[in-house]
């Protein structure tokens, strides 16, 4: 038997849930066959057979979680050795996979969870019908006790069954949790006078220009920062994250090069973007390699916030619901159309003057009548 292994579908991107076999055990396939269909944190990837042969075995089922370097299927062969993501014996515990399955659907780390219960915890757990591997154990060297067991029962019994987190909405607790860890935020808030735009004028475009031409006046801020080595990459190009909502979840996709793009060009990118978010076709490589993050939460609802900097970045933008407002222009007391901006950066590496030359620079930009 050889084992075709879940190929690395790109960075930042370790692990995928099964949406949909393609293939049945005992099916004959051909190379680039499609497999199963899979969910990434952010798109929905359909993986292809590597070779031509016959499914010995499919590991996991629909919902479940698999990891980049685990067994997706299992090819009859009578070659010895494989190459590439596809290898031969797998190693697990002190067996050979062709023994004993991996446990799919666990986190990293906590891949094991079944094997540090006893017999008669797993029977128990079974039986009230507490699935293990999301439980801590409280025994010794973590195993899960009875207790535990009783306990997430009784959880279930009082207040519904948890629902675990999937795709997006996972891929962003994790990212939430590691900027909270490891970024030191501050959050710089300022409102822009933008009375002199035309009517109808795209909001988002004219912050997409401003902050390309405020990333080339002040580079710093178009970085990325590794906090474990202290070493910072800043960019010549400024690749932009723009935040976009959907019924499953925020996806950023990643507008490539904003700086030397034409406002046609730009746009038209835009629209392209946003509608493989909508459809979940959109590939991983457009969702990789921002530079710095645009949130444009005010076409929802919001004046400010303190919009979260996920590393390696150093810095989002917010912009807030544009609203009428009081303010004093040429002497008088006028009633002007303002955009409230909320710039978050990291202190471990930005200064309070770079954040705010970065501003000031945006500001300037969108109070003029055309970008």
């Amino acid at each position: 038997m050889k084992y075709f292994k879940l190929p690395d579908l790109g960075e930042g991107l370790p692990e995928a849930e099964i949406l949909e076999w393609h293939v049945n055990e005992g099916d004959e396939v051909k190379v680039d066959q499609v497999l199963v269909s899979v969910e990434t944190a952010k798109a929905i990837v359909e993986v292809p057979s590597p070779q031509n042969g016959v499914i010995a075995h499919l590991f996991g089922e629909a919902g479940d979680t698999i990891h980049t370097g685990e067994p997706v299927v299992e090819f009859v062969t009578d070659e010895a050795e494989d190459s590439g993501t596809v290898v031969g014996e797998i190693e697990t515990a002190g067996h050979s996979a062709s023994e004993d399955h991996f446990i799919i659907g666990a986190a990293p780390g906590n891949r094991q969870n079944g094997n540090r219960a006893t017999p008669a915890v797993r029977a128990l757990a079974k039986r009230l019908n507490v699935d293990l591997s999301g439980l801590h154990g409280s025994g010794h060297n973590g195993m899960i006790t009875p207790q535990d067991v009783e306990k997430a029962a009784s959880m279930d019994r009082l207040h519904g069954k948890a629902e675990p987190l999937r795709g997006v909405l996972k891929h962003m607790a994790r990212n939430m949790a590691q900027a909270h860890a490891e970024v030191v935020p501050v959050t710089l808030c300022e409102d822009v006078d933008i009375h002199r735009w035309p009517k109808g004028t795209d909001i988002t475009m004219r912050l997409i220009q401003a902050i390309a031409r405020a990333c080339q006046a002040e580079p710093s801020l178009n970085a990325w920062f590794d906090g474990r080595s202290m070493s910072r990459r800043l960019h010549n190009k400024v690749h932009l994250g723009i935040a976009v909502d959907t019924e499953q979840g925020l996806f950023v996709p990643v507008m490539q090069n904003i700086a030397s793009r034409s406002p046609d060009n730009l746009r038209d990118g835009l629209e392209n973007l946003r509608q493989a978010v909508r459809s979940r076709k959109i590939p991983p490589e457009d969702l990789q390699g921002a530079t710095i993050t645009l949130s444009n939460f005010g076409t929802i609802a919001g004046r400010y916030a303190n919009p979260i900097v996920v590393p390696p970045q150093v810095a989002i933008l917010g912009a807030g619901v544009i609203r009428d407002q009081v303010v004093p222009f040429d002497g008088e007391v006028v009633i002007h159309r303002t955009l409230p901006l909320s710039l978050t950066f990291d202190h471990r590496v930005i200064t309070g003057g770079e954040a705010a030359r970065f501003m000031g620079i945006l500001i300037e930009d969108l109070k003029k009548e055309y970008a």
